[in-house]
C-alpha cells in the first residue's frame, strides 16, 4: 500500500440500530445491526471490506455518509469533507429522466457554483473518467453499464471528495468491464489522492484492489 498519508476516517466503538416496528400494538424495538466497530482509513489507501449480505456492510456505509443516524459511538471524517458514494447499480441511483450532463451538474447547483464553473468542472471530470463530450446529452438508459458506473463515478468525484465508499461498485459489470472500471479507479486514486472504503462479497475484486482487508460477519469485524 501507498498510504503515507495520515487518518481520513475513524470509527471508534460503533454500534448501529434500526428501529423495528411491531405488529398489533405497534411496539417498537431496536435491532442491533453493526457491534463494537472500530475502523480506520488512512490517507490514499483502499480499505476493503468484505462480508455476505446482510452482514451489515451497506448499514456501515450508510452510517458513514452521514445517512443513518441511529448510531453509539464516533464516526470521524478528517476535514468533515463529506464523503461520496459509488452504488452497484448506478440505473437505480441515478435520475432515468436526466442527461449525463445535468447528472453530473447537479451536486455543484446544489452548491451554487456558478454556471461557468460547473460547466468547466463537468468537462474535467468526464475526460478524467474516461467519457467524451458526446456523452452529455445522453440519459442513462442509452449508455453501456461500465458507462454508467462512469458517470457515477464522476457525479462522486465532482463534488471533490477526499473519501469514496463503493458499494459493490463492480459485481453488476461483466468481467473485462469490471477490471477496466477497478483500473479507472485505481488511476483516479493516484492522480486525485483519493482513498477508497470498498465494499464487496467478491474476494477476487478486493484482493486485486485493496491495501487492507476487514472480514465482516453479524455486524461485527472478524478479521483483518
Amino acid at each position: 500500500g501507498e498510504s503515507s498519508g495520515g487518518e481520513i476516517l475513524r470509527l471508534t466503538d460503533l454500534n448501529v440500530f434500526y428501529d423495528v416496528r411491531g405488529g398489533l400494538f405497534r411496539k417498537k424495538g431496536k435491532k442491533h445491526v453493526i457491534h463494537d466497530l472500530n475502523l480506520s482509513a488512512r490517507e490514499g489507501e483502499i480499505v476493503g471490506i468484505v462480508g455476505e449480505s446482510g452482514c451489515g456492510k451497506s448499514t456501515l456505509s450508510k452510517t458513514i455518509l452521514g445517512l443513518h443516524d441511529n448510531y453509539t459511538g464516533e464516526v470521524k471524517v478528517r476535514d468533515g469533507v463529506r464523503p461520496q458514494m459509488v452504488f452497484q447499480d448506478p440505473l437505480s441511483s441515478l435520475n432515468p429522466a436526466k442527461t449525463v450532463s445535468w447528472l453530473i451538474e447537479e451536486p455543484l447547483r446544489i452548491a451554487g457554483v456558478s454556471k461557468v464553473t460547473r460547466q468547466n468542472a463537468v468537462r474535467n471530470i468526464l475526460m478524467r473518467v474516461g467519457l467524451s463530450e458526446e456523452h452529455l446529452r445522453r440519459r442513462p438508459s442509452e449508455l453501456s453499464g461500465g458507462q454508467r458506473q462512469r458517470v457515477a463515478i464522476a457525479v462522486a468525484l465532482v463534488q471533490r471528495p477526499t473519501l469514496i465508499v463503493a458499494d459493490e461498485p463492480v459485481s453488476a459489470l461483466d468481467v473485462t468491464i469490471q477490471t477496466q472500471i477497478l483500473e479507472l479507479m485505481l488511476e483516479l486514486k493516484r492522480e486525485l489522492g483519493l482513498s477508497y472504503l470498498f465494499i464487496s462479497h467478491d474476494l477476487g475484486v478486493i484482493y486485486r484492489i485493496c491495501d487492507r482487508v476487514l472480514v465482516m460477519r453479524n455486524g461485527r469485524i472478524i478479521e483483518q
